[in-house]
Order: structure tokens, then C-alpha cells, then sequence
């Protein structure tokens, strides 16, 4: 299916196709599927597919309650796979054949051509590989999108045939404005006229403005000691509350002539670009709150000349972040004092969504920060802990962790010198001399003084202090 954060994804067929996985069942019938996306769909695929049953395979990421309830109860399996690899993943056949895809534009034009609505994601690549063909045409998409999508046909998508992508500036087209089809594998065309999954975001409060404060003071710093161009470099977003509140501190703050080179464009996006103090935005999809949709809708033809949706192995490609320097910035749960993250599971075994596109920015951006409140549940739980239960990102990749409480940089710096500048700097109050204790009990206990641990007592720290307010064994 075509969909990313929500938007772009066929918004008819999925639940016509949940009724039917439904008959069969009734009747005692197996009828199952594997489902490929871009990333997260909504309640109208995901959901509707979810509460069947009948997932057999889900990849590569997916945010949906029923598609998340299937996964950790044993109904599907999913895959979580970083969004660069995937369309190399499925072009290999790595992930099997692909039988089905169905995938919503647009328009089709006059010569046959596609015109995608308001993600790419994978869709470049499973029109490509599927045996048949199903299009949504959405007239609730504004027309006026076209013009605004690069979609690039690599040469050479494999090894050993791979060319460098020829992209050095953010706001470089490479590719077409549409998509090319084989008519033949076309089954059926569905006209919708529906909304994308576009959802509100929470205001900002004091906790996000303090984080989106102490990244920017960060940048500003860097900037003066000539480590970052006034401009700063090209930007990425993380998808979510706390990052679209870094995306409005940067409104206010003293940046001009911004970039961004990111996977997602979201309300703080949008509003840069109106401002002007953003230039361009490349992305592979939307993700954005009702009014801001309409927004773009009204004024898409002026949005196309300012922002750039690609295939998501163009937009989260590791070449071309790593060559124009991007700054990244992502969600996580959980991080350990030293530096390894967390995105993805609730007490090592229950999945939330995803590690999405983060690792492919992490890795390969200039500067890579993580950002969270410091705690989680009213304040009950420390989104600090001394050993993550699930590690999405390693020390190796993590330059900056920040909280509301403050911003460690973690660069230059030996493990227990991280772990000192983490609880310092990123630790709520209430946590910071249990971090400490642990530390003081970890380096008593470790075999080694590199990275100190005491695996007992990291692995159940968090039921630990809740139930005793201690850290004593």
C-alpha cells in the first residue's frame, strides 16, 4: 500500500478488503496478507486490516492501536525496518514477491502516467515490482500538487550497478513529477473523495519549549564557535509534538535562509516556509493537523515551488545526509547514561511503533540529537535510565541528548564521562541521586571500569524504584 505518517495511503479498498478477510473467516476460512507500506497508515487500513486477524506480515513501520495490538499479542509479525532499506530490501526480493499494490493518486494523466497525492514513500518501487495494479484516485487531493514530487528512477539500484545520488543541495530535483505505470498491470481504478488521517497537534507546553530552547541555544553556540554556517545546515524533524515545537522555536528564533532535508513536513514546517525563514523543504510525505491540510490544499501550486516530495530511499538516503551535513533531531522513549536510545519498545518486549526513519538520520546525519521530557506517566518513571531495555541507536550514533531539564553533548566524550554529563544535564531532580547511586553500585560491582554495569540491577531498575524508592539491593 502507498501511506506514510499518515498520508497518501488508499483510503476505499483496505476496508472493502477487511470485509472480505472477514467473510472468509466466519466461514472458518484462513485469508491472510502480508502488508508492505511506506510507514504508518491510519484506522482506514492498518486498523480496519488489524481487527481482522488477518495481518500475517507487517513492515516497515506502523503506528496504528489495533495494528500494534496484533503485533504484541502474537497475531502478526512485523518487521521494523529503517525506511532507506526497504525499497532495496523489496527490489532484491529479499521480502518475497509482491503480488498487489494499490497505491492512491492524485490524477492520472492524459500520456497515463501517475501523480501521486501527498506522500511517495514506497510507491515508486511497488508499482515497479508488483504483478497488478489497483489506483485510488483521491479528488480530495488538491491537483495542484503536481509539480511539487521528484520521483527519481536510480540507474543502477543494486549492487554492483549503484551510481552516486546526484543530489548536493537540499532543494535539488533529480526526477519526474510523476510516476510511470505499466498499464497492463492496472486492474481497477477507485475514485475517493477522502481526507487524509490528519491529526492535531497537542500546544506547546512548558516542557517542549524548554527542549526546543536548549537545542536551539545549542545551535546558536555552535554557530558562534564557527562549527555550523549562520544558515545552520540542512534540517531533519522527527514526526510529533516535541518536534513540531522545536520547528515553531525556530520561528522565533534568530535563523534565516533554512533547509530542510527530512522525511515528514509538519504544521512547524509549513509555517516556516510562510514565514520564509525556510527556503525549502524535501520530505516524502505530509504529516499535518486538519487546518494546516487545508492549508496546503488551498495553496498547493505555491507550496510546489518550495517543497520537494521524493521516494523515501531518495529522502532518507545515508549518502546524500551524510554529504550535505543534516542536523537530526528525533523522539525517543528511553535513554541509558550512556547514550544509547530507546525508540521503540515498552519493557524490552511490547512494540510502539517503530524505529522508522531516525536511524537512517542518527547514523549518517552531521548532528544527531534525541529529544524527550525526562519523564514519563505523571512523573512516575525516568525517561533516564541506566540501561535501556531495547537499543534502537547506539552510543556510537547519539551526539546529543535533551530534555527539558537541559542538553547533554555527548561528543568527545569516554562512557562514564557520558554518564556524569547525562544525569547532570538530562535527568529530572527526582532521579538524578538514584542515577548516581546506581553508578556508585555499578562500579563497585562491574568487571570492567570502561563501561560500568550491574546487569541485575540495570534490568530492573525501573520496577525497582517504583516499588521501593531505592536503588539499595
Amino acid at each position: 500500500f502507498s501511506g506514510f505518517t499518515g498520508a497518501g495511503y488508499p483510503k476505499e479498498f483496505p476496508e472493502a478488503l477487511a470485509a472480505v478477510i472477514d467473510a472468509h473467516h466466519n466461514k472458518g476460512e484462513e485469508f491472510r496478507i502480508g502488508v508492505w507500506t511506506g510507514a504508518s497508515t491510519a484506522p482506514e487500513l492498518d486498523g480496519a486490516l488489524a481487527r481482522t486477524g488477518g495481518i500475517s506480515y507487517r513492515a516497515p513501520y506502523q503506528s496504528d492501536p489495533d495494528m500494534r495490538t496484533a503485533i504484541n499479542n502474537g497475531t502478526s509479525f512485523y518487521q521494523d525496518i529503517h525506511l532507506s532499506h526497504m525499497g532495496p530490501q523489496v527490489s532484491q526480493g529479499f521480502l518475497g514477491k509482491l503480488n498487489l499494490a494499490v497505491i492512491e493518486a492524485s490524477a492520472i494523466t492524459e500520456d497515463g502516467d501517475v501523480v501521486p497525492s501527498s506522500s511517495i514513500g514506497m510507491n515508486r518501487t511497488y508499482l515497479e515490482h508488483a504483478d497488478k495494479v489497483i489506483i485510488e484516485v483521491n479528488s480530495w487531493q488538491s491537483e495542484d500538487l503536481y509539480g511539487m514530487h521528484d520521483v527519481y528512477y536510480p540507474i543502477g539500484a543494486l549492487p554492483p550497478n549503484r551510481v552516486p545520488l546526484p543530489i548536493q543541495n537540499a532543494g535539488d530535483r533529480i526526477g519526474d513529477k510523476v510516476m510511470k505505470i505499466d498499464a497492463d498491470k492496472v486492474i481497477a481504478i477507485i475514485e475517493t473523495n477522502d481526507p487524509d488521517r490528519n491529526t492535531p497537534f497537542k500546544p506547546l507546553d512548558d516542557d517542549s519549549r524548554a527542549i526546543a530552547g536548549n537545542l536551539l541555544d545549542f545551535l546558536g553556540a555552535e554557530v558562534k564557535a564557527g562549527r555550523l554556517p549562520k544558515n545552520l545546515l540542512p534540517l531533519q524533524s522527527g514526526v510529533g509534538n516535541i518536534a513540531n515545537a522545536v520547528l515553531a522555536g525556530l520561528l522565533e528564533g534568530p535563523f534565516e535562509n533554512l533547509t530542510s532535508y527530512t522525511e515528514v513536513i509538519q504544521d512547524g514546517m509549513v509555517d516556516l516556509l510562510d514565514s520564509g525563514k525556510l527556503t525549502v523543504a524535501s520530505a516524502t510525505a505530509f504529516s499535518l493537523s486538519p487546518k494546516a491540510a487545508e492549508r496546503m490544499n488551498d495553496n498547493a501550486a505555491d507550496y510546489a515551488q518550495k517543497i520537494i516530495l521524493r521516494p523515501q530511499d531518495v529522502s532518507n538516503h545515508p549518502e546524500a545526509i551524510r554529504r550535505m551535513g543534516v542536523i537530526a533531531c528525533n523522539g525517543m522513549i528511553e535513554a541509558d547514561i550512556y547514550g544509547n536510545v530507546n525508540s521503540t519498545h515498552v519493557m524490552g518486549s511490547r512494540m510502539q511503533n517503530g524505529i522508522g526513519g531516525s536511524g537512517d538520520f542518527t547514523r549518517n546525519g552531521w548532528i544527531s540529537s534525541f529529544v524527550t521530557p525526562s519523564t514519563a506517566k505523571g512523573g512516575a518513571i525516568s525517561c533516564i535510565v541506566p540501561m535501556v531495555n531495547h537499543v534502537d541507536h547506539t552510543e556510537h550514533d547519539v551526539q546529543m541528548l535533551i530534555t527539558e531539564q537541559g542538553l547533554a553533548d555527548l561528543r568527545g566524550l569516554a562512557p562514564r564521562q557520558r554518564a556524569q554529563a547525562i544525569i547532570d544535564n538530562c535527568a529530572h531532580p527526582d532521579f538524578k541521586e538514584p542515577l548516581r547511586e546506581y553508578v556508585k553500585l555499578a562500579e563497585k560491582k562491574a568487571n570492567g571500569m570502561h563501561t560500568p554495569h550491574d546487569l541485575a540491577t540495570a534490568l530492573g531498575w525501573h520496577v525497582r524504584f517504583l516499588e521501593t524508592g531505592t536503588m539499595a539491593q
